[in-house]
């Protein structure tokens, strides 16, 4: 199956190498041509002149961008070159809506569409232990399958189109929730004067252990928050929940916290660092030495 990428970014350039291995990955584009051109020629695959070109020489074309309007603006760009046979998997995480919309402009042209959203940050995309939320048809879930199991190990098809997006939504819900226990438990535990790295290990096999606290916790503990999942991403995420929820008559408080959240770390000059960041937050709550760890300069910490 020739499967071309688009969207080269902290998710999509791991997620492309895992395509490479099985050997389905024959091209990639991305908006910023140096680091097309980049993998390319670490992987051996073309880099496409253009989007359409990429989809004119692929049976599969898997996407990997931003936003709503990311989605929808490529997914118009692609129009000329869909046609009957060819599959487009998108691993954006975007609105329910937007899925529907770009599964109905591929639909009226023969293509097959599935919004297919990914949960495991960069180090699930790196080692292909992905979480993949698909909406679509079953027919095209069956086909995407060697594509599907080449980024993820745990696909799941949730029903029609932009229940993909629905399942994710859940998922960016509790992420929230769990990324700000995860931190004022820490502040909790340097406030009590306990070493944070035992405390990781030996709560993480607890009844409280999480994903989260055994992967970003070692974050906090250091006060540096590189960017594996940024924080004006999930704010943009947790907006889109937000909408979700307003159209069902309900607000959340989980969504309404971390959006608040997210507004003062961002008005601090820290939306590009990890969701781990929060602990600048919950140090200061209770005057310990974590705080001066938790308010280092934005910039100390590296870009993933």
């Amino acid at each position: 199956m020739s499967t071309g990428f688009v969207g080269l970014g902290a998710m999509g350039a791991p997620m492309a190498r895992n395509l490479h291995r099985a050997g389905l990955l024959s091209g990639v584009w991305n908006r910023t041509t140096d680091k097309a051109q980049a993998l390319a020629a670490e992987l051996g695959v073309k880099a496409a002149p253009s989007v359409l070109a990429l989809a004119r020489t692929s049976e599969t074309l898997v996407l990997c961008v931003s936003a709503d309007h990311d989605l929808l603006q490529l997914i118009a760009a692609l129009a000329p070159a869909m046609r009957q046979g060819l599959l487009i998997i998108d691993c954006s995480t975007v609105s329910a809506n937007a899925a529907r919309a770009a599964g109905r402009i591929c639909a009226a042209r023969g293509t097959g569409f599935l919004d297919a959203p990914v949960s495991g940050g960069v180090e699930g995309a790196a080692r292909g232990t992905l979480a993949i939320m698909v909406g679509g048809t079953l027919a095209d879930f069956n086909r995407a399958q060697p594509v599907l199991l080449a980024m993820g190990r745990t696909v799941t098809h949730f029903g029609p189109q932009g229940a993909g997006q629905s399942a994710k939504a859940t998922n960016q819900i509790m992420v929230a929730g769990i990324i700000r226990a995860v931190a004022e438990g820490l502040a909790f535990a340097a406030a009590q004067g306990l070493p944070l790295d035992r405390t990781i290990a030996t709560l993480s096999q607890g009844a409280g252990g999480s994903w989260y606290l055994a992967n970003r916790g070692p974050y906090m503990e250091r006060g540096e928050f590189p960017a594996g999942f940024r924080v004006r991403l999930h704010e943009k995420d947790l907006k889109i929940c937000q909408a979700m929820a307003a159209a069902a008559g309900a607000k959340l408080s989980v969504v309404e916290s971390a959006l608040s959240d997210y507004a003062q770390l961002i008005a601090a000059g820290h939306g590009d660092e990890d969701i781990s960041a929060v602990f600048r937050l919950t140090a200061p709550l209770f005057g310990t030495a974590a705080t001066a760890a938790a308010a280092a300069p934005a910039g100390a910490a590296a870009d993933a």
